[in-house]
């Protein structure tokens, strides 16, 4: 489905933060021309301390308490760089919440910076610093505060009536469905002023339906309604986890890289900090998720071979005999399975070698049908990438090895294309995109990550719904 470029291509600007400087950590706010005096906690500096506290739901952490009972300088100076780390850092770790997570993260010096700014008298401007500064943080602040405000359980997308709604019908409840279904890019917005349950959004939602693992009949009932049905309670958990998910990364990343948010399906190429690259991805299913991690590409392969992994090899190969080898290029090799290069190749024509330790990559596929789909969950971990091979022309014309690419391509033999420069790459989760205007737009959450960070910020309620979709093949 081609609709809303713009929202997914506007949705990836949250991942940039690119003119945002670290300056934050430790200097940032804290005039260094006034005259000095010692660092103490007056009375005026800790309701700095206080004040930047009691507001701390400006950054979605209001279901944290902060402890500020003790008023001797030890315990409020201890009290100040814990809540500094949690507007600098992330008030939780990644690395302790998933089993995999190592994108370069800030690395403030937050008692050199408290020292300065308790010296300086401005404790509360240099807190108010240390959260990242860029226009999208601050849209999700003031959409968090503004939800917040709501009455509880109030404005929910679509109301629960116990009236199922089937194919051809009429009901009041269609216009909020038609423009859920916008939002979560099953539905094209065109379609979306339909007053009828008209063949588009039954088709709609019976691809949502597919993908959550029900039964795709295209009757509404509660449990699409579940899928649809996003409350300003949901919303407002979901905008503090992606403003968590924002202050875990670093305010001043690369100019020139790669950022793939694994939620979403998308990536996008950064170069000298302007978005150059927006396109289609297809990332590991929910059993075998994409991690989210940290690494370069450092040179491409033409006609790469795919030495299958032990895993794919003793589940879903083993079995299938000589003949299922033969019929898919594939041979044996110093006791592993090799496939060799060709149209039939799981790598496509083109593979991303990245450095990591858990063999993910980027690479190109010969099952172009599903990056036309919505939720594109289907791999086995790896990331597949739409037109990688005018992707990877891309890259090398920007390294300058352009013409050792086109020849590495014609050979038709496994051939490594080294890249000058290394690109970093970012496999990032985040499920609230921004819209044409700007505004937040709050998507599923396919793995149910976000659940596990929302305990830890304090949220209580229901697990988000996760995509079913299972891998559509052997590829990586």
């Amino acid at each position: 489905m081609r609709k809303t470029r713009l929202l997914t291509t506007v949705a990836l600007i949250i991942l940039a933060g690119c003119s945002v400087q670290e300056q934050g950590a430790n200097e940032a706010a804290v005039n260094t021309n006034q005259p000095q005096r010692a660092a103490v906690w007056s009375r005026e500096i800790t309701d700095q301390l206080r004040a930047a506290m009691a507001n701390r739901a400006a950054h979605g952490l209001d279901g944290m308490s902060f402890d500020l009972t003790a008023d001797d300088p030890a315990a409020l100076s201890q009290s100040a760089l814990t809540f500094a780390a949690a507007l600098a850092r992330g008030a939780t770790d990644p690395a302790k919440l998933y089993d995999v997570y190592n994108v370069p993260r800030p690395t403030p010096d937050l008692r050199t910076g408290l020292k300065r700014a308790l010296a300086a008298g401005e404790v509360g401007k240099w807190l108010e610093s240390l959260a990242p500064q860029d226009a999208n943080y601050k849209r999700l602040s003031k959409a968090y505060l503004d939800l917040r405000r709501q009455p509880a359980g109030a404005n929910s997308a679509v109301p629960e009536t116990g009236k199922l709604i089937k194919p051809g019908a009429s009901d009041p409840r269609l216009p909020a469905i038609a423009r859920q279904l916008v939002i979560l890019d099953y539905l094209d917005r065109a379609a979306a002023s339909d007053t009828r349950y008209s063949p588009a959004i039954v088709a709609a939602v019976k691809a949502m339906q597919a993908d959550y693992g029900m039964e795709a009949d295209g009757v509404i009932g509660s449990d699409a309604l579940a899928i649809l049905n996003m409350s300003d309670a949901d919303r407002a958990r979901a905008i503090a986890i992606n403003m968590e998910r924002l202050r875990w990364l670093e305010r001043d990343p690369p100019a020139t890289r790669i950022d793939v948010n694994v939620a979403a399906a998308r990536l996008s190429y950064w170069r000298d900090g302007q978005l150059v690259d927006s396109r289609r991805v297809v990332v590991g299913e929910p059993d075998t998720a994409t991690p989210q991690l940290g690494s370069p590409i450092f040179r491409l392969v033409a006609n790469p071979t795919w030495t299958v992994p032990r895993s794919i090899q003793e589940k879903e190969i083993a079995r299938k005999g000589s003949r299922y080898l033969r019929a898919n290029n594939m041979v044996w090799k110093d006791g592993w399975i090799v496939q060799q290069p060709g149209p039939m190749n799981s790598l496509g024509f083109v593979k991303f070698d990245m450095q990591n330790d858990h063999a993910i990559y980027l690479h190109d596929t010969p099952a172009k049908p599903l990056f036309a789909m919505v939720q594109r969950q289907r791999s086995h971990g790896c990331v597949r990438v739409e037109d990688a091979l005018g992707f990877a022309e891309l890259l090398a014309r920007d390294g300058g090895v352009l013409d050792q690419w086109v020849q590495a391509r014609a050979t038709g033999e496994e051939t490594f294309v080294k890249l000058p420069r290394q690109i970093p790459v970012r496999m990032l989760y985040q499920t609230v995109l921004f819209d044409e205007r700007g505004e937040p737009i709050v998507r599923n959450d396919p793995y149910g990550w976000n659940d596990r960070v929302a305990a830890a910020l304090g949220f209580k309620g229901a697990s988000s719904a996760r995509v079913k979709s299972g891998a559509q093949d052997t590829g990586p």
